[in-house]
């Protein structure tokens, strides 16, 4: 029975109360249809308009909180049945803005050109609204990588198709929008252009390239593993930021078991084959780690037992923990689950080299350098710049960065028209203290030279969200409002309250820019970046005529647009063994089994299509089963 069918049968009851007109149910969408059963249940869900304000997000945002509830409940089943359908149903369905009713069939187009296909781009495409624009995108995949689950691809438990979608199938239902299998070689901001070479059917390099104008360009090309210019490790390493990589990795630990069962290899040969070093302790190394102590000890045991004794997995860590951008707890948990599974975790430890047959290493503490042999080194040690970002970020002179300087409205700083997004990016805020003259002289409307407490007050309320590191004070010191940003000496004095001075007003500011930090390279960061961006292009018409941003302190009047905010929904650590950790807002931080299964529940549902959520959760069902595919093709 298809989607549309369930929809109809499950509502029959319902679509008869909203209207007695047949012509009206057969006009009624499926989209209506969904948000009518949402109300039904109760779900208290408000129609997304504002993303600052409504908390977009890679884990719980208006549309994608209602999918993970249901995930949950319906783990059971496949997808909870029909459930599933209503959660999904909205999803391509650009959103509707009072600009479309007013678009005429001969109104010029602004023309998009959108430059990658991750999470950020893909976000940023999925919620535009492109009644209303001409989109190019240009990449050198015509493909979506969840990458999440790159880790489950490098040992078999997830196949590598079942984590990627065509773009053309998941944007087939959008209007104007036109896709170029080619990489952008060369961006001119000043003329509008970028230089763009396909990647197939030309043998000379130059031949076929060709260029696209743009009115607005947004970069969203992601970034590539950093080496930090560490010999050999262009040559002997294997990266995990793409879906060829993990593919790598998984024939790369065939080979090495099978070349170690050879009968003509010795026991020093084997112990070389079979160590297996990451470097680098964050989510992405600890998570392959894991994966790689499951396949080992959950299949490959049954398939070579007589080379288990030679089998180690290292990670090195220049840090003193692994995971240090997680809870405390949570890094603690994992470096004791770690040793209790035989993991050996070399924390304090800086790669120096990597030679053919040996890694070498020096001890931060000692000093000591030592050459370690190995038979396959994953680099997971943080991302560098692009050729193209580096490029770029020359010509308008930003230059020794490592990524894109942009403001709070993404745009890129000395660039016209220009957004990057997701890691190729990155958002300079601006600090209270570079304005704390502008802001004194705003809330100084009778220029007394002094503010009372209450003009204080509601000068922040109206431009608290121009500056987050506010609300992120208040937050981490636990302060109610921002009247608590005041010291404690500056209350009342004999009845009467005491008067700021600019003085006084610096003081009081001083410590609340000290909060300030860069966004992480993630992929929930991403998504809700360009979710942000393509609410910005859905309502310009809108803003431009009611400014919905923050008042501007230096000048008239508000800005067009509230700025990007963004807002942590948690994050997982898988660590094996049925078990993972997560931190969720909250402070509330979650290991072992019941967590692993709350990972399965929330990477099902934010699956991009149908046809990959299936895909994974019949991975995950097969290896249950039947255990991982260890063949080499």
């Amino acid at each position: 029975m298809s989607a549309k069918r369930i929809v109809y049968e499950l509502h029959r009851p319902m679509l008869s109360t909203l209207s007695a007109s047949a012509s009206r149910l057969r006009r009624l969408s499926i989209l209506s249809i969904s948000t009518k059963l949402k109300d039904g249940f109760g779900s208290g869900i408000v129609k997304q308009r504002k993303p600052v304000e409504n908390g977009h997000g890679f884990f719980f945002n208006d549309r994608h909180f209602f999918p993970f509830l249901v995930s949950i409940t319906a783990a059971s089943g496949l997808f909870g049945g029909a459930l599933f359908v209503f959660t999904d149903a909205g999803k391509e369905v650009p959103l509707t803005t009072t600009t479309e009713a007013n678009a005429g069939p001969d109104d010029k187009k602004e023309k998009i050109l959108v430059l990658g296909t991750g999470w950020a781009a893909m976000s940023f495409l999925k919620t535009l609204d492109t009644n209303h624009y001409d989109v190019i995108v240009v990449s050198p995949r015509n493909f979506f990588v969840f990458t999440p689950l790159l880790p489950s691809v490098t040992v078999g438990t997830v196949e590598a198709r079942s984590i990627t979608e065509s773009i053309r199938k998941i944007m087939r239902k959008k209007k104007n929008l036109e896709f170029c299998l080619s990489n952008c070689v060369h961006i001119d901001p000043f003329n509008h252009k970028v230089l763009c070479r396909p990647l197939v059917n030309f043998s000379e390099v130059e031949k076929g390239d060709f260029e696209l104008e743009y009115d607005y360009l947004v970069v969203a090309v992601g970034a590539q593993s950093n080496t930090f210019n560490t010999p050999g490790v262009e040559k002997y390493c294997h990266f995990l930021k793409e879906i060829e990589d993990a593919e790598k990795i998984r024939e790369s630990i065939v080979d090495c078991f099978e070349l170690a069962a050879l009968p003509s290899k010795s026991k020093a040969d084997k112990s070389k084959l079979l160590h297996f070093v990451i470097v680098g302790g964050g989510p992405t190394g600890v998570e392959f780690a894991a994966e790689m102590h499951d396949l080992v000890y959950e299949d490959l045991h049954k398939l070579y037992p007589d080379l288990m004794e030679y089998v180690k997995i290292s990670v090195i860590q220049s840090g003193d923990h692994i995971l240090n951008t997680f809870d405390e707890r949570i890094s603690q948990f994992a470096e004791l689950k770690f040793q209790r599974d035989g993991i050996e975790v070399k924390t304090g430890s800086r790669v120096l080299e990597i030679k053919d047959n040996a890694i070498v290493t020096k001890d931060k503490a000692t000093g000591q350098i030592t050459e370690v042999p190995y038979g396959m080194v994953v680099w997971s040690t943080g991302i560098g710049t692009r050729p193209l970002v580096s490029d770029l970020m020359k010509k308008i002179g930003q230059t020794d960065r490592r990524a894109l300087a942009t403001d709070e409205w993404l745009r890129v700083k000395g660039c016209e028209n220009v957004y990057a997004l997701g890691d190729c990016a990155t958002i300079e805020q601006r600090k209270l203290l570079e304005d704390v003259s502008y802001i004194f002289a705003l809330a100084d409307a009778d220029n007394s030279g002094t503010l009372s407490v209450k003009e204080f007050k509601d000068t922040f309320e109206s431009i608290r969200n121009r500056y987050p590191q506010i609300d992120l004070y208040l937050k981490r010191q636990h302060m109610q409002d921002v009247a608590s940003l005041l010291d404690d000496s500056i209350s009342q004095k004999g009845g009467r309250p005491v008067l700021l001075d600019i003085e006084k007003f610096k003081s009081a500011l001083s410590k609340v820019d000290a909060q300030m930090k860069t966004l992480p390279a993630t992929a929930q960061v991403a998504a809700q970046q360009g979710e942000y961006l393509a609410w910005c292009f859905n309502h310009k018409t809108e803003c431009k005529s009611h400014p919905e941003g923050p008042l501007r302190v230096r000048g008239e009047g508000r800005h067009q647009f509230p700025p990007f905010v963004y807002k942590h929904f948690g994050q997982f650590a898988p660590l094996g063994g049925e078990r993972a950790a997560a931190e969720l807002p909250g402070d509330w931080v979650s290991m072992g089994r019941s967590t692993q299964w709350l990972w399965y529940s929330v990477y099902a549902s934010k699956q991009v299509s149908w046809r990959t959520r299936a895909l994974v959760v019949f991975d995950w069902t097969k290896r249950f089963l039947f255990g991982r595919d260890t063949s080499r093709m």
